[in-house]
């Protein structure tokens, strides 16, 4: 909206053009000149004279310079104290930060002195982890997969112990309603260590392929995040003998179910990983797009959560199965081997890693 500018001098023009008429100045009637000399009416007329501000007047506008003042003191207070909380804050949050990274700190710390005892406690036993498995978590400590390392630690403690109630009960001769809840027991034990790594690929699904948390001598056998179960069935089956003809059978049927889904998972890890590579794969002269890229990798990435899930649930099913085509007796005795296998390689971890070290 344009506003008019005033302006004085157009003004004055206004009013001379408003009382000029034709006699000129001389006919210019003002009422400040035009007393009539009668005296009887005299008193009717009162010389007008330039009014001055009264009190009143100035009473109000030293309110309002007044309100006006206090209205911008209270202004400048407010800003002051913002400012005041506004540093305040970022003081606090700056505060949080270090306590929280120091948090971090000891806490990395304390999840390795509980492995390096473990390890220690196992090189006693005979059933140490990986030395390497000891600060295997990256910079940014996820507190999903600390509790994994710490869980599992205690997972392989356990399968030692229930490993030698399975012993002491062959050695004893247990009657088969006792044997057969020791062999559930194991079976249980097994579906915890399921349950823990499917919580732990939730979090860091890569973390858990790569086998970090296993012994360095079991990470050679590897395979989506665990053992194949046909290498399980390598395993148990020569412990046995004697078997019957149905048992043969159930045991073939279900070593040929478990190759044929251990080949459909294998090859589709390795689909997958070759489309990561064509993803990942540009031509380094041209402009692509960096973001999307990266954005398909990291759904890729999600993807392999289902194939360790698959691969998991595949390794559960045969240990199950394989009980149930078992007799109680051979069950025991397949999972005794079992657990002996797993002692021997994290054994053999054991003296690997304390074998003299010569220097170049």
């Amino acid at each position: 909206m344009k506003m008019d500018i005033y302006e004085p001098f157009q003004q004055v023009g206004m009013w001379g053009d408003a009382f000029k008429v034709d006699g000129g100045l001389n006919s210019i009637a003002s009422p400040i000149l035009m007393v009539d000399t009668n005296v009887e009416t005299q008193s009717e007329y009162i010389p007008q004279e330039s009014r001055e501000p009264s009190g009143a007047d100035q009473e109000t506008t030293d309110k309002d310079a007044n309100k006006m003042r206090r209205r911008l003191a209270q202004n400048r207070e407010a800003a002051r104290k913002s400012r005041l909380r506004k540093k305040a804050y970022v003081k606090q949050l700056e505060s949080s930060r270090m306590k929280l990274v120091q948090l971090e700190l000891e806490i990395g710390k304390a999840r390795k002195q509980f492995i390096q005892n473990i390890y220690l406690q196992g090189l006693y036993m005979g059933t140490a982890l990986d030395a390497s498995y000891i600060g295997s978590t990256s910079e940014t400590i996820n507190p999903v997969i600390v509790a994994f390392e710490i869980e599992y630690g205690q997972w392989v403690e356990e399968q030692h112990r229930r490993n030698e109630e399975l012993r002491h009960a062959f050695q004893t001769q247990a009657p088969d309603v006792q044997l057969n809840a020791v062999v559930q027991s194991v079976l249980n034990h097994y579906s915890n260590l399921f349950r823990m790594k499917a919580d732990a690929a939730k979090a860091d699904v890569l973390y858990l392929l790569s086998g970090v948390w296993k012994a360095s001598v079991e990470r050679i056998f590897l395979w989506i995040g665990g053992s194949r179960p046909s290498q399980l069935l390598n395993i148990i089956v020569p412990q046995l003998e004697p078997l019957t003809d149905q048992q043969i059978v159930g045991i073939k049927n279900l070593r040929q179910s478990s190759q044929q889904a251990e080949d459909a998972l294998s090859q589709g890890l390795e689909k997958l990983q070759q489309s990561l590579v064509l993803d990942m794969a540009v031509d380094p002269l041209g402009v692509g797009n960096f973001g999307l890229q990266m954005a398909l990798a990291i759904d890729k990435f999600e993807a392999l959560e289902g194939f360790v899930s698959q691969a998991d649930h595949l390794r559960q099913q045969t240990l199950l199965h394989m009980s149930r085509i078992l007799s109680t007796h051979q069950a025991a005795r397949g999972l005794l081997a079992l657990g002996e296998y797993f002692h021997r390689v994290r054994t053999l971890c054991s003296l690997w890693n304390s074998r003299p070290c010569e220097l170049p």
